[in-house]
């Protein structure tokens, strides 16, 4: 049973992505920037219902007063396909940095020019980076949310962190809050599987972390404040979800956060 909601989930969220690209793609070229984002946002929000719905999977957010009004860098954990665009329909005007080759895709390569995404190629060094973070530099101006992943690539939950530097850089040229955010999607949506799981987990996003700071301090307290949330989200939603099939990253993880709290108490 779990085999065939998967199956239908998956159907539905990408002929849902399709059909909604391909009908919607007039009113989305014709409507402002702004008010055309709600067209993501409401696919966004369609998936939650699916995945609810088909799947029986639900989430919860903690912290959406930490976000601000003002330009910031929104930094998540990175597990699953579910963490790209899950948040969307809750920051107010978000934007990515891009693989340029993304924006070479036929609709969504459109849809996200729309929306100013900052391509890059990943390749280039001097010049082309900095015309990146101008381009970085010009949304946080005009209070948009800088969406990165600080790991750059989706990680299994529990897994041994792997921060990239490049945020710290980032943090210190850009001069805007950073707000680390701490979820386990990947027990529920696993990544490089077509399996999808039922359960509630939540999203919790931390107190901005403020400009100013030496980007190597920054860089320390960006993983401490993210690590430490993160281990407690997965020891809570394992607890909550004893049914959950768990990845060896998390079995080891869980297994060394319970020794410690042996050896504390």
């Amino acid at each position: 049973m779990l085999k065939l909601r998967s199956f239908l989930f998956n159907t539905l969220f990408y002929l849902n992505l399709i059909v909604r690209m391909i009908v919607l793609t007039p009113i989305y070229f014709i409507l402002p920037r702004k008010i055309a984002y709600e067209i993501p946002k409401n696919w966004a929000r369609s998936n939650h219902w699916l995945m609810k719905t088909i799947v029986g999977t639900t989430f919860e957010i903690e912290g959406l007063e930490n976000i601000p009004e003002t330009g910031c860098i929104f930094a998540p954990k990175h597990q699953s396909f579910w963490d790209t665009y899950a948040l969307l329909p809750n920051l107010p005007d978000p934007v990515y940095i891009l693989k340029r080759e993304l924006l070479w895709i036929p609709l969504f390569g459109w849809y996200a020019m729309k929306q100013r995404m900052i391509p890059v190629n990943r390749a280039a060094r001097g010049k082309v980076m900095l015309k990146v973070m101008e381009r970085a530099r010009e949304e946080m101006a005009a209070g948009r949310e800088l969406i990165i992943y600080p790991e750059g690539t989706r990680r299994p939950p529990g897994a041994e962190p792997e921060y990239r530097y490049g945020i710290a850089r980032l943090y210190r040229d850009l001069q805007v809050p950073v707000i680390p955010v701490a979820m386990h999607p990947g027990l529920f949506w696993p990544r490089r599987s077509t399996m999808r799981y039922p359960g509630h987990f939540k999203v919790r996003i931390l107190p901005a972390i403020e400009p100013g700071l030496d980007p190597d301090v920054f860089f320390k307290r960006l993983i401490d404040v993210t690590e430490k949330a993160s281990d407690e989200l997965l020891l809570e939603t394992v607890r909550n979800n004893p049914h959950l099939p768990l990845p060896p990253t998390a079995v080891k993880r869980i297994a060394e956060l319970q020794g410690k709290e042996t050896t504390a108490g």
